[in-house]
C-alpha cells in the first residue's frame, strides 16, 4: 500500500496544484505543450537513454509488444466504431483516445514513483515508441496525409532526434560534455513536473459530464489495452519488470494532447475531452490495482 501511495499521491499533488493555476489564471496551454514537446521531453529522452542500463533486448521486446498492443488496439476501435455504426468524426474519436495514451504526463512519473529508475528507463523506451508513432503513423490514419508527410513530420520532430543521438551514445559508450551534460540534465528535470501541471491545467478547463461514449472509451484504455498488452507480452517472452512496465504504460489513461490532434486532424473534439478527463480520473482508481497484479 505504501508503493501505492507513494506512486500516485504525488502525481495527484502536482495535477491538483495545476487545476488550482487553471482556475485562477488564463494560462497558454498550446505553449505549455510545445515547451514540454520541444525542449523539456527531448532532454530527458536524450539523458535517459544516454545513460540507461537497459539491455537491447528488453528495449527491442518492449517495442515490439508496443507496436503489437497498438495494431490489435487499432483494429478493435475500427470495428467496434464501424458496428455500432459511429459517425466518422465519432470513430476518429475513438480511435484517438484508444490508442493515444498518457505514457508521458502520468506515465513516467508513476513508473518512476512506484518502480524506480530502472523502470523509468524503460517506460522512456516505450514513450518513444509512442511518440514516434503519433507524429508519423497516426496523421496518415486519422487524415490520410500519406507516408511522405508523416516521415517528414516525424523528422521535425526534436524527440526523434534525441532519441537518436542518446541511442547512439549509449551504443558508443560516450558521454555527453560535462558543460552540454549539466544543460541537458535541468531540462529533463522539469519535464514530468511541466506535464503534469498542464494535464491539472487541462482537466481545470473540461466540463465534468460523461455518457456512455466516455465510460466505453475509457473502458477500452484502462481495461483493454493492459489486458492486451500482458498477453502480448507474455507471448513475446517477456518478464519481470519489462513486462510490468509494458502493462503499466499501456493501462495509462487517454493522452491530453490527443485532443490536439483531433482539433487539426478531424473527430469530435467534445467527447475527447470528456474521455480525458473520465479516463484520468479512473485511472487513479485503476493504476494502483494494475501495478498490484503486475508484481504479484
Amino acid at each position: 500500500m505504501s508503493v501505492l501511495i507513494s506512486a500516485v499521491l504525488p502525481i495527484a499533488l502536482v495535477a491538483l496544484a495545476g487545476v488550482y493555476v487553471g482556475r485562477r489564471f488564463e494560462l497558454d496551454l498550446q505553449t505549455l505543450a510545445r515547451l514540454n514537446i520541444y525542449a523539456l521531453l527531448p532532454a530527458l529522452v536524450l539523458t535517459s537513454l544516454a545513460e540507461t542500463t537497459l539491455a537491447l533486448k528488453s528495449a527491442i521486446a518492449i517495442t515490439a509488444a508496443f507496436l503489437l498492443n497498438t495494431a490489435l488496439l487499432y483494429l478493435l476501435a475500427i470495428g467496434l466504431g464501424r458496428s455500432l455504426k459511429f459517425s466518422t468524426d465519432e470513430q476518429k474519436s475513438l480511435i484517438a483516445t484508444t490508442l493515444f495514451a498518457n505514457v508521458g504526463n502520468m506515465g513516467l512519473p508513476f513508473v518512476l514513483f512506484s518502480l524506480g529508475q530502472a523502470g523509468l528507463d524503460r517506460a522512456v523506451v516505450y514513450l518513444v515508441g509512442s511518440s514516434l508513432m503519433i507524429a508519423s503513423v497516426f496523421p496518415i490514419v486519422l487524415k490520410g496525409t500519406g507516408v511522405r508527410a508523416g516521415v517528414q513530420f516525424t523528422l521535425r520532430l526534436p524527440v526523434f532526434w534525441a532519441a537518436t543521438a542518446g541511442m547512439a551514445l549509449q551504443a558508443g559508450g560516450e558521454a555527453l560534455p560535462q558543460a552540454v551534460e549539466r544543460g541537458v540534465t535541468l531540462l529533463s528535470g522539469g519535464a514530468i513536473p511541466i506535464a503534469l501541471l498542464t494535464l491539472g491545467i487541462q482537466l481545470s478547463r473540461t466540463q465534468f459530464v460523461f455518457g456512455r461514449y466516455e465510460l466505453f472509451g475509457a473502458g477500452l484504455r484502462l481495461v483493454v489495452s493492459p489486458l492486451l498488452a500482458y498477453a502480448i507480452g507474455r507471448m513475446l517472452g517477456l518478464a519481470g519488470l519489462d513486462l510490468q512496465v509494458l502493462v503499466l504504460q499501456a493501462a495509462m489513461p487517454v493522452a491530453v494532447n490527443s485532443l490536439i490532434w483531433v482539433t487539426e486532424l478531424g473527430g469530435d473534439t467534445v467527447r475527447v475531452a470528456r474521455t480525458i478527463v473520465l479516463s484520468t480520473l479512473l485511472s487513479f482508481l485503476t493504476l494502483p490495482w494494475v501495478l498490484w497484479l503486475s508484481s504479484h
